[in-house]
C-alpha cells in the first residue's frame, strides 16, 4: 500500500531516531569509482606469496564500544507477509532493532527477538524478554511458556494467536535466562514504544513483572498489579502472570487468576475474530 510524504518523513525520522539509540552518530557515504584490473605480479625470489585469510571479519565495534551479532531478521521476513500500513511502518523499527548495539546484549545473542503476529490486532501481548528457544528461533514465546500463552489466547480467550501481536520488553535475550536490567529495558524502551504506537492496540496484556511495570509506572508486585484495568496514554493494560510462572506454580488458583485476568481483555475486546 503506497503512502504519503509525510507518513514516509515520519517513519524516516523515527528510523534514524532508532539508529541514533543504537550508538549510531554518522553514516558514512562514499562516491562509486571504477578500479583499474591490476595484473597480478610473481613474488620475487625467495619472497613466497602471501596467504589469503579465509576467516570471517569481526563484527566491528558500535560507537558505545560493543561488537553486536547481526544476522538477518525473522521478524522482518515476517512483516513483509502483511500487507498493511502498520506492517510497512513496523519495519525500519525491526531493522534497527536487527543491527541495536545499546546495550551488552548484543554480543551474546543469536539474534534479536522483535515481535511477531498481526500489526492490526486490537490486542497486544508483552512479555519480559527472549529465551532459548527464542533466541535460536527469532520469535517470543516459542517455548514451553509460549505453548501455554497459546492455549491462554486460543482455549481461553477463544482468539487466534496469529490474529494477537506479541512483543516483549527486551528484544535480546539475557544470558542464563536471568531478569532484565534497567539500563538494558532503557536501551530497548524506544522500539517497544514505536511498537506500541504503531500497532496502536485497544488493549495490552503485560503477562510477567517488568512489563507490568514499565507499562503502569507502578514498581509493586505483580499480585498487586493484576486483576483490574490500569488506563494508560488511552489504552487498557490489564496485567497477569507470565506463563513460565504458571508453569513452576501449576496450580488451581494460579490458573483461576490468569484466566480472570484474560476475560477482563476479553470483556472489553469482545468475541473474535480480531482481525477481518
Amino acid at each position: 500500500m503506497p503512502i504519503n510524504r509525510s507518513q514516509l518523513a515520519r517513519q524516516l525520522r523515527g528510523h534514524v531516531e532508532l539508529l541514533a539509540a543504537g550508538g549510531m552518530r554518522e553514516v558514512g557515504v562514499k562516491p562509486r569509482r571504477s578500479v583499474k584490473p591490476q595484473t597480478a605480479k610473481a613474488p620475487a625470489a625467495g619472497n613466497p606469496a602471501p596467504v589469503k585469510s579465509s576467516a570471517a571479519p569481526a563484527s566491528p565495534k558500535s560507537a558505545a564500544g560493543f561488537k553486536p551479532v547481526i544476522v538477518p531478521s525473522v521478524a522482518l521476513d515476517e512483516l513483509k507477509q502483511h500487507a498493511s500500513p502498520q506492517a510497512r511502518a513496523l519495519e525500519p523499527v525491526a531493522e534497527a532493532v536487527r543491527v541495536c548495539a545499546s546495550c551488552g546484549l548484543c554480543e551474546t545473542r543469536t539474534q534479536t527477538v522483535f515481535g511477531t503476529g498481526d500489526p492490526r490486532s486490537p490486542l497486544m501481548i508483552i512479555g519480559e524478554a527472549p529465551g532459548g528457544d527464542e533466541d535460536v528461533k527469532g520469535l517470543p514465546f516459542v517455548g514451553r511458556a509460549g505453548k501455554l500463552l497459546t492455549d491462554i489466547i486460543e482455549k481461553g480467550m477463544k482468539y487466534k494467536r496469529e490474529h494477537v501481536y506479541i512483543a516483549n520488553v527486551l528484544k535480546c535475550r539475557p544470558p542464563g535466562n536471568r531478569n532484565p536490567e534497567p539500563h538494558e529495558i532503557e536501551a530497548c524502551r524506544g522500539y517497544l514504544e514505536m511498537q506500541i504506537e504503531v500497532i496502536n492496540p485497544k488493549v495490552i496484556l503485560a503477562v510477567g513483572l517488568f512489563p507490568a511495570q514499565w507499562l503502569t509506572g507502578k514498581k509493586i508486585a505483580i499480585g498487586k498489579l493484576r486483576g483490574e484495568v490500569h488506563e494508560v496514554n488511552g489504552r487498557k493494560v490489564i496485567c497477569t502472570y507470565h506463563p513460565a510462572y504458571v508453569l513452576r506454580n501449576y496450580t488451581v488458583e494460579t490458573r483461576k487468576k490468569v484466566h480472570e485476568d484474560v476475560l477482563l481483555a476479553v470483556n472489553i475486546l469482545g468475541p473474535g475474530p480480531l482481525v477481518g
